[in-house]
């Protein structure tokens, strides 16, 4: 096995294309820049204002607020005014869906546009799933044309675009060959990226968001090697889409964003919270500290991580991934204890060979966590398939710094299937409470599942509902469902393909009515706001009332 040289404490940060946007720089070794959103009426233009306002003061560098209309286009041309008329010259960011028109004139008054692929591709050719090669060519001409506008007063006015691909949101086109799959996100964000070049366009931020993290990171992973392939790596946009809320979604949204900041990747991010949009900023502070605290330099090699899930190999436990302190370290192993700076390809080497050998390997505060992942990388490769445990004391941290810090600090081994069980100590939190931490980071990494997982988005101006009160009652109701997959979204805009995962489905469908899904397919439509939740429960349990029969 190589040694690995831990004493370096130097942060390597992926070499990324400089992006402007306002006065604020994204990429290049520049600090990580923080965002959020507004999830007020893009109508009401005094509250948008007003949340903006508390945005920015909060520490969001960079504010993006919805534009689904020409209208709500027209209205950031006075927002923004608003905003530098009380001091506030905030670059801002239009969240276009469906409409050009509408990216073309907040182009004019914006620092940024987001688009997503999806939503720039033929609408009218349904549930079509082949496409000839000609069809694919003339598709990908299409796409060419109805940007071209876009580009042009982009170029004009200076204006960056995010190129923001979604799970869940691909064209039929890209599904006929990629499915809803990492890579068919990637070839979509990297087929709008090319277009954007052809037409003289190259001021452009690259996102991959999903619900699932690993799906996420994966996605990433493979934009970062088509970007290298093809010459330019554009910055980077992180942020776990519709994470939820409280433990789980601060759990989830760490995981995932430092899952990929530990190696480097990551120019900008968003904590996506189904709470005020203040609420991010906080996390994401939290969450990219430690990143600011190192000196860094920047690489280009070619991007060499995983871009699929493999489960580990290891010679214990029958595939169970435990968690400690609410279960216990079997104590038929024999446990050798190590931390993250002194393990070595030597010390693993003078590790006895019989069976029932075990490591726990502590992670210590503020500590880069790639070098160690090589070792266990080398534990792999070498066949050495002995269980590893990752340890960690949270000491005196408070349970909100604690529930980023696990995110980040396991699921980086986690949602890479490296870590056969996580253990934890806490001078301040019960033991109670910490096991409710570590399962939950288990669910978030995909490792184990104790319960529903939910995907709930954060909301944002098209959202005529509380939906803040409608996940904690669909919580309530459902989180004993172990197994399955429960989508609260604000829209039918977004909601059916971002909570494509989703066995089930609490979608907003207009002012104070829902729809119920079942996967993709609506079941019901326009349910009063404060039945939904009962109907929703109905659905399930005669689904699994039917499945027992």
């Amino acid at each position: 096995m190589n040694e690995i040289n831990f004493s370096a404490a130097t942060y390597q940060r992926l070499k990324t294309k400089a992006v402007n946007i306002g006065d604020i720089i994204i990429g290049d070794g520049h600090p990580i820049v923080l965002q959020s959103m507004t999830n007020t009426p893009t109508s009401d233009i005094a509250a948008t204002v007003a949340q903006s306002i508390r945005m920015y003061n909060a520490g969001s560098q960079l504010v993006r607020i919805t534009a689904p209309t020409v209208k709500d286009a027209e209205n950031l041309r006075i927002i923004k005014k608003q905003l530098q008329q009380q001091g506030y010259n905030i670059p801002l960011i239009a969240d276009i869906h469906y409409q050009p028109k509408a990216a073309e004139v907040a182009a004019r008054y914006v620092e940024k546009v987001r688009i997503n692929p999806g939503n720039y591709t033929d609408r009218t050719i349904g549930g079509k799933v082949d496409f000839t090669d000609k069809e694919y060519r003339e598709g990908l001409e299409r796409l060419r044309e109805r940007i071209k506008p876009l580009a042009e007063i982009c170029n004009q006015y200076g204006t960056a675009i995010r190129v923001g691909s979604n799970h869940g949101s691909l064209s039929q086109r890209i599904m006929s060959r990629y499915g809803n799959t990492p890579e068919g996100m990637a070839v979509a964000a990297m087929e709008l990226i090319e277009a954007f070049e052809d037409l003289g366009f190259y001021n452009m931020v690259v996102s991959m968001k999903a619900s699932n993290p690993r799906v996420m990171i994966h996605s990433v992973r493979l934009m970062v090697q088509m970007m290298q392939k093809h010459g330019t790596v554009y910055p980077l946009h992180l942020g776990v889409t519709e994470a939820g809320a409280g433990r789980e979604g601060r759990i989830k949204s760490a995981a995932g964003i430092a899952a990929l900041l530990e190696d480097g990747i990551g120019d900008t991010i968003r904590v996506s919270l189904t709470e005020p949009p203040e609420d991010e900023l906080p996390v994401a502070k939290k969450i990219v500290h430690k990143y600011h605290s190192f000196p860094q330099k920047t690489y280009s090699s070619p991007c060499t991580l995983p871009t699929s899930y493999m489960q580990r190999e290891n010679s214990g436990f029958n595939g169970a991934v435990i968690a400690i302190p609410c279960e216990q370290l079997p104590d038929n192993y024999q446990w050798h204890e190590t931390d993250i700076n002194t393990i070595s390809g030597q010390w693993l080497q003078n590790l006895p060979k019989e069976k029932n050998q075990g490591i726990i390997l502590k992670i210590q505060d503020n500590t880069l966590l790639a070098p160690c992942r090589k070792v266990l990388e080398s534990l792999q490769e070498a066949k050495h398939h002995i269980p590893v445990i990752l340890s960690r004391d949270f000491g005196r941290l408070e349970a909100e710094d604690v529930y980023v810090t696990a995110g980040q600090d396991f699921g980086y081994f986690l949602l890479d299937g490296y870590g056969d069980g996580i253990m934890a100590s806490s001078e301040v939190l019960s033991d109670q409470e910490l096991g409710t931490i570590l399962l939950d980071v288990l669910q978030a990494s995909r490792m184990r599942f104790s319960k529903a997982e939910f995907i709930a988005c954060p909301s944002c101006g098209r959202t005529q509902f509380n939906i803040q009160k409608a996940l904690e009652e669909v919580k309530n109701a459902t989180a004993h469902m172990k197994g399955l997959t429960i989508g609260v979204m604000g829209c039918i805009v977004n909601g059916p393909g971002e909570m494509a995962d989703a066995d089930y489905g609490y979608v907003g469908a207009g002012n104070g009515k829902v729809a119920l899904f079942k996967g993709r397919e609506m079941v019901e439509n326009n349910i009063p706001e404060d039945e939904a939740v009962k109907k929703l429960v109905e659905l399930i349990e005669n689904d699994q009332a039917l499945t027992k029969a």
